[in-house]
C-alpha cells in the first residue's frame, strides 16, 4: 500500500508516523510537503501528523488548514481514502471540515505527556478493525490542546452512530464524554489524540497502536 504523510511547518512526529507505516506495510510513504498542490500518483493511505503545525499560531491546525495540499486531502477523503489524523492532525482534520468538533486546551491547561488506556468503542471502521468493541488498549498521548468539543447535538449524533472510535477510560484532558479518537460518517477518516506510531513493538512498551495500521492494510493494502 502506497501512503503519504503531510509534512507541515512544525510537524515533529512525521517521521514517527512514516517509520511505523514502513514497518508494517513494508513500504516507505512518500513525504508530502504542505506547499504541494497534488498527491502522488497511487497514494492509497493519507496520514496528518503530530505536531505543531506553524507553531500552532492562532488556533492550532488553522493555519495548516490553508495550506495547498489540503484541498487534495480534502478530495481523497471525499473519494474514501483512508485519512488518518493524529494529535495536530485530528485539529487539521477539524479545521478543514472533515470532522465535527473542535480541540482546546486541557482542562487543566497542562501537557499531558503518558500512557493512557483507552476503550474501543467501534470496532467496524477501516482503522480499528484489528481490535474488539469494549477492548481496553494502552497508547501515549503528548498533547496541550487534546480537549475534544462539540456541541450536544453532535456529540449525540456521534454516539448514536457509531462514530466514536476511542475513549479515555478516565478524565485526561477534560474532553466531552472523555472522546479521544472519532470517525466519520464513511468510516475512512479517523483523528485521534493519542499516538498509535509510538506503539507499536514491544520495545516501546507494547504494540496496541501496531493493530490500527495493520487493520488498514488488511482492508485496503
Amino acid at each position: 500500500m502506497k501512503s503519504a504523510v503531510i509534512v507541515f511547518p512544525g510537524s515533529n512526529c512525521d517521521r514517527d508516523v512514516a517509520v511505523a507505516l514502513e514497518q508494517v506495510t513494508g513500504t516507505r510513504p512518500a513525504m508530502v510537503w504542505h506547499g504541494e498542490s497534488a498527491l502522488p500518483d497511487g497514494t492509497g493511505l493519507i496520514a496528518l501528523p503530530g505536531g505543531f503545525s506553524y507553531g500552532d499560531y492562532l488556533r492550532c491546525g488553522a493555519i495548516a488548514a490553508r495550506s495547498p495540499i489540503v484541498a487534495a486531502v480534502v478530495d481523497a477523503a471525499n473519494r474514501g481514502m483512508p485519512v488518518l489524523g493524529i494529535c495536530n492532525g485530528f485539529q487539521v482534520l477539524t479545521e478543514i471540515g472533515l470532522l465535527p468538533g473542535a480541540l482546546m486546551r486541557n482542562g487543566a491547561l497542562n501537557f499531558v505527556c503518558r500512557d493512557v488506556t483507552l476503550n474501543v468503542e467501534n470496532d467496524r471502521s477501516l482503522f480499528t478493525n484489528r481490535y474488539s468493541s469494549g477492548e481496553r488498549i494502552t497508547i501515549p498521548v503528548a498533547h496541550h490542546d487534546g480537549n475534544y468539543f462539540a456541541d450536544d447535538e453532535t456529540l449525540d449524533r456521534l454516539e448514536g452512530e457509531g462514530q466514536v472510535a476511542f475513549r479515555y477510560t478516565g478524565n485526561i484532558n477534560g474532553s466531552a464524554r472523555n472522546i479521544a479518537g472519532i470517525v466519520n460518517e464513511k468510516g475512512n477518516v479517523l483523528g485521534m489524540m493519542p499516538h498509535p506510531e509510538r506503539r507499536i513493538e514491544t520495545a516501546h512498551g507494547g504494540d496496541d497502536g501496531r493493530r490500527l495500521f495493520e487493520g488498514l492494510l488488511e482492508r485496503v493494502g
